[in-house]
Order: C-alpha cells, then structure tokens, then sequence
C-alpha cells in the first residue's frame, strides 16, 4: 500500500460555482418595473459543465375535475391546456395542491382538446380532491447561455380552467 496511490474522496473534488444576477440588463415593463432576474449558476465538475433545473411551465390554480383513484396513475390534463403551457404528454410534473398545501409528482397525459378535464389519477387521487385548486409545474435543465433567453409560460385560469391570461413573468414581490 506504501506506493499505491489512493483516489481522491467526492468531497475533496474542486467545483467551480460561478452565479450572477441580471439586474442591470433585467428588462423592464411598460409600467417600469423590473421583471424577475434570471440567476445564472454554471457547475463545472470535472470539466462538464452541469445543468439548471428552472420553471419550463405552470398551470396556475387549475381545477381539480376528477380524481381517480383505480386508474393506472398520472394526471390527465385538457389538451389545448398542455399545448398552450408547453408540457409535453408523458412529462414529469410537480403538483402543488393550494386547497390542502400536498406536493406531489406524477406525469401528464392528454385528456380530450377543450375539455377542462384535470384528472388526477392512481395513488396520487389520495392528495386532490374534485374541486380543489393546484399549480401544475414542469421544470427543464437549461444551460447557462440557454438561461439568458429563457422565458417559462405561465398559464392562469379560472374555477372552469379557462384561460384567463398567460405570461412569461412573474411580478416582484412587494414586501
């Protein structure tokens, strides 16, 4: 063992960290406010450069229309709503139910164009009920020099998960 060389341990492996805010280039609004900065975070470890996980997506205050509990699992949500979102059928999704604060991750399958339908299946049925209020998200691994034009849509509806608008910011929070 004298002449052997031991590996280096995971913790003991450089990892350079570089993080910047945007403020200075943040665009503005018509009104003057500042739009959310994005933060930037490039790893590099081991000479490969690691990815983001940032907000691709969000249904915000979608419906809960149908909780299945004998059905094979997943969330079935209203077509033209997955396209209008950007969240591809089979995608992993967060659901954060605002009636009752569960958080949970299943995948999205299409259910019928124009619909309304939000269906949540399987065992994940235990955590929404018909009725209740969730934020569907999808989230995505970007690049740094992807980050600097990324914009995530924000799809807001009503109690019949009717569009009432979409954006790609979120307003700063007033204290």
């Amino acid at each position: 063992m004298a002449g052997k060389k031991s590996k280096p341990r995971a913790a003991s492996i450089p990892c350079l960290i570089k993080a910047s805010l945007f403020w200075d280039n943040a665009p503005r609004r018509e009104s003057g406010r500042f739009e959310i900065p994005v933060i930037v975070q490039e790893k590099v470890l081991r000479g490969k450069k690691v990815l983001t996980l940032i907000l691709k997506a969000k249904l915000h205050k979608a419906c809960v229309t149908h909780s299945e509990l004998d059905y094979e699992g997943s969330c079935a949500i209203d077509g033209t709503l997955l396209d209008t979102a950007g969240i591809r059928e089979f995608e992993q999704i967060q659901i954060y139910n605002i009636s009752n604060g569960e958080r949970f991750t299943t995948y999205a399958i299409r259910a019928q164009h124009g619909s309304g339908i939000i269906s949540v299946n399987g065992a994940a049925a235990h955590k929404a009920n018909v009725g209740d209020r969730v934020i569907i998200c999808a989230y995505g691994s970007y690049t740094e020099a992807e980050l600097l034009n990324h914009k995530p849509r924000l799809v807001y509806l009503d109690e019949t998960n009717t569009v009432l608008r979409s954006s790609n910011t979120i307003p700063v929070q007033a204290a």
